[in-house]
């Protein structure tokens, strides 16, 4: 019987993007997830400066038990146990907090921590990340995965900021264990324009785009 850990794990190499929610409605955030399931995405968050945020990812582990539901911006102890209390299968915080990390890897919950310099990326990952979110990875670019990759080899990391379709697969070419996206992904016109049939079509063309790399 497969546990609840290894079924994230299972889902997440399936479809290595973290989809990122922010500042949506419940109901705008429900039609967003149903895109993204049958568009065969698997991996969700939602920031916890969404208001409502620890309602929305109650709701959604509820509706969408075949998709991992997690919560992002998690930045203190306080946001971390709001976060798990609702049902948030992994965390992502943008900073590196020890405590955070310490918490959610001793409770045995994903945790992707925010990182920028190659000694943060290497303190997160010793202190018991899952995966280290190299945050803003617009200012450090493809080749700075590459680059830490090198003496780092055994990190997984999780690129975020700076990821579009038109250099999704550079990042995964480089060595990213996955990548989170928001804007990119959540493309606003069509949310706006309630034309989720559209946004379902994006995410299938985004999910196309790595289905070269095998994720280990």
């Amino acid at each position: 019987m497969e546990t609840s850990t290894s079924l994230f794990w299972k889902r997440f190499k399936a479809a290595p993007i973290v989809g990122i929610i922010r500042g949506q409605s419940l109901e705008v955030v429900l039609k967003i997830a149903k895109a993204y399931e049958d568009a065969g995405l698997t991996t969700l968050e939602v920031t916890m400066n969404t208001a409502g945020a620890a309602s929305i990812i109650s709701t959604l582990r509820n509706d969408f038990p075949s998709l991992n539901i997690g919560a992002g911006t998690v930045c203190n102890l306080a946001d971390l146990r709001e976060a798990i209390d609702a049902g948030a299968q992994f965390i992502v915080t943008p900073i590196l907090d020890e405590t955070v990390i310490q918490h959610a890897a001793d409770e045995n919950i994903p945790i992707f921590p925010g990182a920028f310099s190659p000694t943060e990326i290497y303190k997160a990952w010793s202190l018991g990340a899952s995966a280290v979110k190299v945050f803003p990875a617009t200012k450090l670019g493809v080749e700075f995965i590459k680059d830490v990759l090198g003496p780092l080899d055994q990190v997984k990391l999780l690129p975020t900021g700076g990821v579009s379709k038109s250099n999704i697969k550079s990042w995964f070419a480089a060595g990213a264990f996955g990548v989170g996206m928001g804007g990119a992904l959540m493309d606003k016109k069509l949310v706006e324009a309630g034309d989720f049939e559209s946004l379902k079509k994006h995410f299938e063309s985004l999910k196309s785009e790595i289905q070269e790399f095998k994720i280990g």
